[in-house]
């Protein structure tokens, strides 16, 4: 998918020449190609035998999806199991570590005003 979103449209032989040595075979990426079709990822459009494709739903939808089938499947939704996967398994930088929490501090805020302006009405 990385590879059609950045050509946004493709043949297979397009798509086999943006990976690198040793590359693919034409029938394997064929074959995951039909799947993501048949899963409604991509589509197609027909030129005689040969078939153009393009992905049907962007970078930021498939993440979202991802991530919440994650989420629900592996951690019960729970925001805390994440992090506490990420804490113990990865060798996160420091600054990294910094900015998460920043952006969970904005979340936090954020998420209290909507909750006063919800109390008010």
């Amino acid at each position: 998918m990385q590879i059609l979103w950045d050509l946004e449209r493709g043949f297979i032989k397009d798509i086999q020449e943006q990976f690198s040595k040793p590359k693919p075979p034409y029938n394997t990426i064929s074959t995951i190609v039909r799947v993501l079709v048949k899963k409604e990822i991509i589509s197609y459009k027909s030129y005689g035998g040969s078939y153009q494709y393009y992905p049907l739903i962007t970078r930021e939808e498939y993440r979202s999806e991802q991530m919440g089938r994650l989420m629900s499947n592996y951690f019960g939704n729970s925001l805390k199991e994440v992090v506490s996967f990420f804490s113990e398994t990865k060798d996160l930088d420091v600054d990294e570590v910094n900015e998460a929490l920043q952006m969970l501090e904005e979340l936090k805020s954020s998420k209290k005003s909507k909750k006063k302006k919800n109390k008010k009405k």
